[in-house]
């Protein structure tokens, strides 16, 4: 089992975790998290991106000038994309991008991603993280007395409004809760903080 340090609000250890090493200990299969990674961007975007073809720009449908007699070149409409104006000539269309991926995949995703934070000391615990009101400079002491310099995804078991909001306002730091954890934010931050609960509930998801 891989053991980490627990540390309290001031910064200072106050016991050990044990972290399961089927989910935090297994050899990292880049290849999945790449593509767990390129799924979730591509199933982020909405698809709307939309240009008019010829057949969709407002406009006259008469001749612009004859066709013979002019020293001029033939054409039939106003609307083509050698016009002013005219249609774009197979341009973007609405379409999904979403990409499935098998279930086992997603949590192999998941666990190669948590491996990679606890092989490289990423990943701090606390034994509980609660603020009865939203006070910014409260997390902010916080997160200083646990050496947290950098960008941080604090992951929490439940629904915790005043950690939620004294988060809001600090630049690279955001919450998120242990059920909808996933390979982007994983990767986006430096630091993994959680505390003992949320570290339960991701052992009972991917275990």
């Amino acid at each position: 089992m891989l053991r980490v340090a627990v540390y309290n609000a001031d910064g200072e250890a106050v016991g050990e975790a044990e972290l399961r090493e089927d989910i935090f200990g297994i050899e990292p299969n880049m290849a999945v998290m790449h593509q767990a990674l390129v799924r979730q961007l591509a199933n982020a975007r909405l698809g709307t991106h939309k240009t008019k073809s010829r057949g969709e720009v407002s406009g006259t449908t008469h001749k612009v000038w004859r066709q013979k007699g002019t020293g001029r070149a033939r054409h039939g409409s106003r609307k083509v994309n050698l016009w002013r104006g005219g249609g774009v000539t197979h341009g973007p269309r609405p379409r999904s991008y979403r990409q499935k991926m098998p279930r086992k995949m997603r949590r192999l995703a998941l666990r190669s991603a948590l491996s990679v934070k606890a092989a490289d000391g990423q990943i701090v615990c606390v034994d509980r993280l609660e603020m009865d009101t939203p006070r910014t400079r409260a997390m902010i002491d916080v997160l200083g007395k646990l050496g947290l310099d950098a960008s941080v995804l604090i992951l929490l078991p439940e629904r915790n409004e005043g950690v939620e909001k004294s988060v809001r306002n600090i630049p690279d730091v955001r919450t998120l809760r242990a059920s909808y954890l996933n390979v982007r934010d994983l990767l986006s931050y430096d630091y993994l903080l959680m505390p003992l609960g949320a570290l339960e509930e991701v052992e009972r998801i991917l275990g």
